[in-house]
């Protein structure tokens, strides 16, 4: 069973054991890539890791792997409830920001590319696989990674955004899905899929609201599509600028509002209007 205080670390999506003097990485360093962290993106951090909050119930003592760590603010959530965790990302600089910030006992971080063969990472009783799915051209193979690390009776824990609720254009993401296409992208690959949804409650939805008219005011600029024309490097850059000045004008003369895990929730219930998309799979 947690420790209380592991419990409290979990429940506020507080770091559980950084190394000294290690912060999160400041808004100006954005990509979009992967969640931001810091006050401007308390709420995607707070999105993130209630799917880490989530997942930990199904962690408790066993053996997890999270493949798309990224940074692994929320892999090393996880060494507090798990017998090991293994962190895995594609990106080697990834790699070596988790080596160096997160260190525990019973937490690894290695660098591998799950559309090809990976014989020394081993198989796990859960196996996570947090927003990444959509960033994927051909997803298929890499499916099949997941479920190659997949111990018998393993399960594994995916999300990804929810299609029918994205109001603004993410250039890294080459395909988001509604719960119907997840099911059918993930039904050749496992034998068991079932469809739930990260929900948030009326902090974040008006937070929501108000980024999406933040971005409505953004787009009136170019209104014949230019911006589908410039160079993906420029797309990038202004995309991370842009998603800045976004929560803060979300946030208003007040700031950011105060969201954290709690304010987020899974359900059954009502997929259309889900943030993101949670699939729970088995073999």
């Amino acid at each position: 069973m947690m420790a209380n205080a592991t419990g409290d670390r979990l429940r506020a999506g507080r770091p559980a054991c950084s190394s000294p003097g290690m912060e999160p990485e400041p808004a100006g360093r954005f990509t979009g890539e992967r969640p931001g962290r810091g006050p401007t993106f308390a709420y995607d951090e707070a999105r993130h890791l209630a799917a880490y909050r989530y997942a930990a119930r199904l962690a408790t003592g066993k053996r997890v792997v999270d493949a798309g760590c990224g940074e692994g603010f929320g892999t090393q959530l996880l060494a507090e409830v798990a017998a090991h965790v293994v962190g895995l990302d594609y990106s080697a600089e990834a790699i070596a920001y988790c080596r160096t910030a997160w260190r525990h006992a019973n937490l690894t971080f290695q660098q591998a590319d799950l559309t090809h063969p990976c014989p020394g990472v081993g198989t796990f009783d859960v196996v996570l696989n947090f927003q990444v799915v959509e960033h994927i051209r051909d997803p298929l193979p890499f499916l099949r990674g997941l479920r190659a690390l997949l111990a018998p009776a393993g399960q594994v824990r995916l999300t990804t955004p929810n299609r029918l609720m994205s109001f603004s254009e993410n250039p890294y993401h080459v395909r988001e899905y509604t719960a119907d296409e997840l099911a059918t992208l993930l039904a050749p690959v496992f034998g068991r899929v079932t469809i739930l949804g990260m929900h948030g409650n009326d902090t974040v939805r008006a937070f929501d609201r108000q980024r999406a008219q933040a971005v409505r005011r953004i787009l009136r600029f170019d209104p014949l599509g230019l911006r589908h024309r410039l160079p993906r490097a420029l797309v990038h850059f202004a995309f991370a600028r842009l998603a800045v000045l976004v929560r803060r004008q979300a946030g208003g003369a007040a700031g950011v509002p105060t969201i954290g895990p709690d304010d987020f929730h899974v359900s059954a219930e009502g997929l259309a209007e889900a943030l993101d998309l949670v699939a729970h799979c088995a073999a």
